[in-house]
């Protein structure tokens, strides 16, 4: 089994890929991970993580010049696709930074935060929301096969999903209302937290994912 770490030049991508390969090795998978910027080598793969890091205008801009965008398109259609932090907002038809057009795989909206937040005693929050949160399961799912409810994970961001269709929405996190932070149809799951950063949780779901064969049952 080949799993295909999209590189279009932006993103974590070597903490993504070394996450990865962590968990192929501790668990004996005969997964294969590496990172592409071939859209044949993304096409052949059986598999699909696809990462991103940074200003989504710089990461659409990036894709479309890298050639991969339609190689994206037809993975996100037809094989096990994990999308990860911007990586996980190009999924949605539009994003408020920099009103940027996104692949449109999922209808609805990537919104900011409207300052200013506080939390319910009155504390100021700072934007980008930076740090560990808990991630409430709002659906059952076979990637959150032994994860705990409310588990912790690394958020750094300013912008949100806001999905018009709210049954993709698998996970919610709260800044300081609740917002989704995992979304996900059919084949497709996508997180707004970085999983290569969220110590055993975010290992867990990575193992889930590579023994996922891309269905909700």
């Amino acid at each position: 089994m080949k799993i295909a770490i999209i590189d279009y030049g932006m993103g974590n991508l070597h903490s993504v890929l070394k996450s990865v390969l962590f968990v192929v090795q501790h668990t004996k998978s005969p997964a294969t991970a590496f990172l592409t910027h071939n859209p044949e080598e993304v096409l052949s793969a059986d598999k699909v993580i696809f990462p991103g890091q940074g200003a989504m205008p710089d990461c659409m801009k990036s894709l479309q010049q890298s050639g991969l965008g339609d190689a994206v398109a037809i993975s996100l259609k037809n094989k096990p696709f994990f999308g990860i932090c911007v990586g996980a907002q190009l999924l949605f038809e539009k994003s408020e930074e920099g009103n940027t057009q996104g692949l449109g795989h999922f209808s609805g909206s990537v919104k900011r935060f409207n300052q200013p937040l506080q939390d319910k005693n009155g504390n100021r929050l700072k934007v980008p929301h930076m740090g560990w949160n808990t991630v409430r399961q709002c659906q059952n799912h076979p990637l959150f096969k032994d994860l705990k409810d409310n588990a912790h994970f690394y958020f750094v961001h300013s912008y949100y999903f806001a999905p018009d269709d709210k049954n993709i929405i698998l996970g919610e996190s709260e800044y300081p209302t609740p917002f989704a932070c995992i979304v996900g149809k059919d084949n497709v799951f996508a997180t707004q937290f970085h999983t290569e950063k969220s110590g055993d949780n975010g290992l867990l779901l990575l193992k889930n994912f590579i023994e996922w064969n891309g269905c909700n049952e």
